[in-house]
């Protein structure tokens, strides 16, 4: 969950999160493509048990820091949905040598940009500056990490605003409600289940000491990830990190994440929603992964291209180009945590064309399952995969996201050149296995929302 300061961020689609899943990371280079990789980088640990990852990139004069905590909304505890989410606003407001929002005048000042991202699973907090205030953003950043005060004033405030944020958005999409109550079906534990921004009731009873406990147990350096990418030299970055953070304390262990397996199993589902609000009527549609080998997510994910993704997949061109059948279509592979899924959302001019819409997509996905992928069809998804990896390594902020993400899903981190490689030798026989295994009827979840 985004929620720009100062400048809007691209951040990872459901396919970046599919392809890091199961410790499988995200795309690299294909083998003999080492002289393309931007991203040349090194790893190693503090005392107090922080993560740094330093990547030089001289392309501009600017350096992107991003930190990452291994918290997010699955660490809610039960009744107090958006806690993780409240945190992360707090880290603006205020610690014990900057000032309620001084951290984000600090980065406007020298010309930066900042923001945050909160997920189920992780929550990062990212800036890019001109190289030579590097150490200001670590010192920030640091301080943040040593001495964060939320006091009553503070965390009543940041309450009241975020739940006036979900006010917002129930209010700006009639779907919102149904939205969430599709994810409870797909989900069905609470730590995967709840929206990452929580709910109003839980929100308003978090206490201060609720916000100062979770702060202490999670925002500890032996849960942190530091990631400097830009124009460093590498000697003097290590340095300025030591400087900033080897003299904060070691946290407890945090808790281990919730377990996912449990719960998530192959099981149909249909509802029905009604909401007055809505003009037109709509479905959902998801398919669980419940178990995987690391091989079947380069299949999923290149599944997804084929499937998903942009206007040349085969459910864009059947549903909306040839058959008009909906009116506007969203999808993908997502993932939560541990858990993967292929969802889609789609908007249709009557409830008749739902029904017409389902068939169309089980007929497609039924020819998926039986014929082999030609190889033009194959070889156009992994090209388009290809060019958006690159397109996710654009910027340093682009790279030093992608070895945050990667390192905390990777089983071995120097591992990431490699992955590229394992997306282009997906074959059509694997994607016929994986249609077969997981495209079923008594795997799919279906919702409708109709206004009566």
């Amino acid at each position: 969950m985004t929620r720009p300061i100062s400048f809007p961020v691209k951040i990872c689609s459901f396919l970046w999160a599919a392809a890091v899943l199961s410790g499988s990371g995200p795309p690299a280079l294909a083998q003999g493509s080492a002289a393309r990789n931007p991203i040349s980088f090194s790893h190693y640990m503090l005392s107090n048990g922080l993560q740094v990852i330093l990547a030089e990139d001289y392309t501009l004069p600017v350096v992107s820091v991003v930190v990452t905590y291994r918290v997010g909304s699955a660490d809610d505890p039960p009744g107090r949905a958006g806690l993780a989410y409240l945190l992360e606003d707090l880290m603006f407001l205020g610690s014990a040598n900057v000032s309620q929002m001084q951290h984000i005048g600090f980065i406007n000042r020298v010309g930066g940009q900042l923001s945050a991202m909160a997920k189920e699973d992780r929550t990062l907090f990212y800036q890019t500056v001109p190289s030579n205030h590097l150490a200001l953003v670590l010192w920030l950043e640091s301080d943040r990490m040593r001495s964060l005060q939320p006091t009553e004033a503070k965390v009543e405030s940041s309450k009241s605003s975020l739940i006036e944020e979900i006010r917002q958005r129930l209010y700006q999409d009639p779907y919102a409600g149904a939205s969430q109550a599709f994810d409870r079906l797909l989900y069905p534990d609470y730590a995967f289940g709840h929206p990452v921004f929580g709910q109003e009731n839980d929100l308003r009873i978090i206490s201060p000491d609720e916000a100062q406990s979770f702060y202490s147990t999670y925002y500890v350096p032996n849960n942190a990830i530091v990631c400097v990418c830009g124009n460093i030299n590498k000697l003097k970055a290590r340095e300025l990190v030591s400087r900033y953070f080897e003299s904060i304390p070691r946290g407890k262990e945090p808790p281990s994440p919730p377990p996912e397996a449990q719960k998530y199993v192959k099981a149909a589902r249909t509802e029905a929603f009604q909401d007055p609000r809505i003009q037109v009527p709509g479905f959902w549609l998801a398919f669980r992964v419940p178990t995987l080998a690391p091989e079947d997510v380069y299949g999923l994910t290149i599944l997804d291209y084929i499937l998903f993704r942009g206007r040349n997949s085969r459910l864009f061109k059947r549903l909306w180009q040839r058959e008009r059948l909906v009116l506007s279509m969203t999808g993908g592979l997502e993932r939560r945590n541990g858990l993967l899924a292929y969802r889609l959302f789609a908007t249709t001019t009557n409830t008749l064309l739902i029904d017409r819409s389902l068939r169309a997509i089980f007929a497609e996905l039924q020819s998926i399952k039986s014929s082999f992928i030609g190889a033009e069809e194959l070889a156009k998804a992994k090209n388009i995969f290809t060019m958006d990896y690159y397109n996710r390594q654009g910027t340093t902020l682009d790279k030093a996201i992608v070895l945050s993400e990667a390192f905390l899903t990777l089983k071995k981190f120097e591992d990431l050149p490699l992955e590229l490689d394992k997306y282009l030798q997906v074959t059509p026989q694997l994607l016929v296995g994986l249609a077969n295994r997981y495209f079923t009827q008594a795997n799919a979840i279906i919702a409708t929302i109709n206004a009566r």
